[in-house]
């Protein structure tokens, strides 16, 4: 008796399981699409060049069933300088993005690094503006807990962009 009880639980149970569902990638297109869109969308303004500023970036942004961003966060930002281009770089991916069937709206985290890619013969101004920006820059830091369980780490967007020697 013990056994058909046991059995009865055990059968019963597992019609509630079900097995994690794989998700496509939750930009259309997949993910060397959307490493090549923010590559090309994403414009280094002429002031991160003229200071050879460099950093990381993390965001978070929200979005709607429609593919539609609603919210964007930083996270953390080596500098506010960085964030302008990649908030821009954010706005033209609406409707680009896919969010889970059951869901209307999904929260996605995304992080972003810009670097320069130095001459051939670095000149010593070059190394200078790039110390005077690491040094000068002013971190922009959250004190909001990001929410793994709720949201889809992206992996990360690398830009890199050529100073003039």
């Amino acid at each position: 008796m013990k056994k058909i009880v046991l059995f009865t639980i055990a059968v019963l149970s597992s019609v509630y399981c079900s097995a994690q569902t794989e998700l496509a990638f939750p930009f259309q297109g997949g993910g060397t699409v959307m490493t090549r869109f923010f590559r090309d969308s994403l414009k280094v303004s002429p002031e991160i060049i003229k200071k050879k500023a460099t950093g990381t970036a993390v965001f978070k942004f929200t979005a709607d069933e429609k593919g539609t961003i609603k919210k964007i966060i930083v996270y953390y930002a080596d500098d506010y300088l960085l964030t302008l281009p990649i908030i821009e770089a954010l706005k033209k991916s609406n409707h680009k993005w896919v969010i889970p069937d059951h869901e209307k709206f999904h929260d996605f985290i995304i992080p972003f690094s810009i670097s320069f890619n130095p001459p051939a013969m670095a000149s010593n101004a070059t190394i200078k503006d790039a110390y005077k920006f690491y040094s000068q820059r002013k971190p922009i830091i959250s004190y909001n807990q990001v929410p793994l369980e709720y949201a889809t780490l992206l992996p990360t967007i690398v830009v890199s962009y050529d100073v003039p020697e």
